[in-house]
């Protein structure tokens, strides 16, 4: 029993949901995950949404005290969103942090085993929620889009000399020793190559990846915030940070 000077220790994890122009879909998406169980709790990430989202994430965290919401000034990326969530977890003493989207394309039903996974093994430092794996699926995408996002993880997959077959994928459980091994504060990418650039770092990091199937849905309401800029800024970085990983090898070599 807890004395009466003790705080209460944090829930299982903090879901971070980073939120721009989600005003259809944020209520149900955070009603997903506090359906899960009273050891999870939620964070809404919002970036000055002009369409109202940070009023409704306001209105759900007074109406329900497991969510709490951090407003940002404007749109600076997905990355900057949800590495503002993960120093706000890890100062409040979470051990483990989740990421989820708004818009209703992953799985709540999932998240408890992929904490599960997490928590079943102090060497892994990411649970990843694969698409490309067996057993994991997209439902409701077109042809391109599904090639795209095949071929990106192949382009990563070769460049990088990574095992990882989701490395873009955006539902995620990290372990909170997992991410204060790394140094946030040199992260700079900002659209979906961030989710590249985490894989490679709790690689770095010496620790493992595990990556278990879901059934990823398409939005069913906004729209995506997928742009010509966000696939080139994963097109430039790839390579990039595929040569600096081989100098790095090649360095530790001749160190030897």
């Amino acid at each position: 029993m807890l004395g009466p000077d003790l705080p209460a220790p944090p829930a299982r994890a903090l879901v971070v949901i980073p939120t721009y122009n989600e005003l259809e879909s944020l209520a149900a998406a955070v009603r997903s995950v506090l359906d899960l169980g009273a050891d999870l709790d939620v964070l809404i990430v919002d970036d000055g949404s002009p369409d109202g989202t940070g009023h409704l994430a306001d209105r759900l965290a007074a109406d329900e005290p497991r969510v709490s919401v951090l407003h940002r000034s404007s749109k600076d990326g997905l990355g900057r969103a949800y590495l503002a969530g993960f120093e706000r977890a890890m100062a409040q003493g979470y051990p483990a942090i989740v990421e989820f989207d708004a818009d209703g394309s992953h799985p709540a039903s999932s998240l408890p085993g992929m904490l599960d996974v997490l928590e079943g093994s102090p060497a892994v430092g990411v649970v990843i929620g694969s698409r490309w794996v067996p057993g994991g699926s997209v439902v409701d995408w077109s042809p391109f889009r599904t090639a795209l996002s095949r071929g990106g993880n192949a382009y990563a997959r070769v460049l990088l000399g990574i095992p990882i077959r989701d490395s873009t994928a955006g539902f995620r459980a990290y372990s909170a020793s997992a991410l204060r091994a790394m140094t946030l504060e040199d992260i700079h990418s900002r659209g979906y190559c961030f989710q590249i650039d985490m894989t490679l770092r709790v690689l770095d990091a010496r620790y493992g990846i595990v990556e278990v199937p879901i059934e990823f849905r398409e939005r069913a309401a906004g729209t995506s915030k997928m742009s010509r800029a966000i696939v080139a800024e994963a097109v430039l970085m790839v390579p990039l940070w595929g040569i600096q990983r081989r100098v790095r090898r090649l360095g530790s070599r001749g160190a030897r």
